[in-house]
């Protein structure tokens, strides 16, 4: 039975630090499940709904909510209270009204941003990889898990504006000086800048982007931590009014 446990359950003292829950309060608490996002880059459904959003005081209670169908996930009922949500999902609780988007804050912690319900029916998705297929095709794979067949030119680390509902692309971001990118990693995750210089080695090192800040300050990070968010401005909301 312990084996079992350690299977399907994850001590509190293992799980990520952005989850928002107390360490020693209890042994064990959710593991997600296998989905789209990692589980250090994700929180499950069910702490979600108790432990951020506090529609719920209890377990019961919670997976009661996610049973009955009352929260979705872009666009989607989901019922499995250990579906992981991820960095730019957008959950909505029809009942009250409210919507909201993942996004980390300042201290690189998964934060439930509240966004205007006209703003549900898109996210912003990273191209983190590309691929030919049968018929000459392009294969995007964006950072959600999600898969969708193009013909114009894309690019990894681009964004693509994604519509939830209709399961289509309705706008390109390129990875390009003078756009507006977010830093999801590193030392300055949560800062927001434009991107100034691309830095692309020919080595075994990391390729880098030079950010600048709205009060001219400069720093250099990763590319693979960079994502973009508009040519002039953010095509989203962000937490702290960005």
């Amino acid at each position: 039975m312990a084996k079992m446990g350690s299977r399907k359950h994850l001590k509190r003292f293992k799980a990520p630090e952005n989850w928002p829950i107390h360490p020693k309060e209890y042994k064990w608490t959710v593991k997600p499940s296998p989905g789209p996002h990692a589980i250090k880059g994700s929180l499950p459904l069910l702490i979600v709904v108790r432990d951020i959003l506090k529609v719920a005081d209890t377990s019961r209670e919670a997976k009661r909510i996610i049973n009955n169908g009352e929260i979705l996930v872009d666009g989607r009922v989901r019922k499995d209270f250990k579906f992981p949500l991820g960095f730019m999902d957008v959950i909505e609780i029809p009942k009250t009204g409210k919507v909201y988007r993942v996004l980390p804050d300042e201290k690189g912690r998964l934060i439930l941003h509240p966004i205007p319900e006209e703003n549900k029916e898109f996210k912003l998705c990273r191209i983190v990889d590309k691929t030919t297929i049968k018929g000459g095709k392009i294969q995007l794979n964006l950072h959600d898990g999600r898969n969708c067949l193009v013909e114009d030119d894309f690019k990894t680390a681009d964004v693509v504006v994604f519509k939830v509902l209709e399961n289509q692309i309705s706008d390109h971001i390129k990875f390009e000086n003078g756009t507006i990118g977010l830093i999801t990693g590193g030392k300055h995750i949560g800062e927001l800048g434009t991107i100034k210089e691309i830095n692309i080695t020919k080595s075994s090192m990391p390729n880098t982007v030079l950010i600048q800040t709205d009060d001219q300050k400069t720093f250099l990070t990763l590319k693979d931590y960079v994502f973009v968010l508009g040519k002039e401005k953010p095509m989203i909301s962000l937490p702290g009014g960005k």
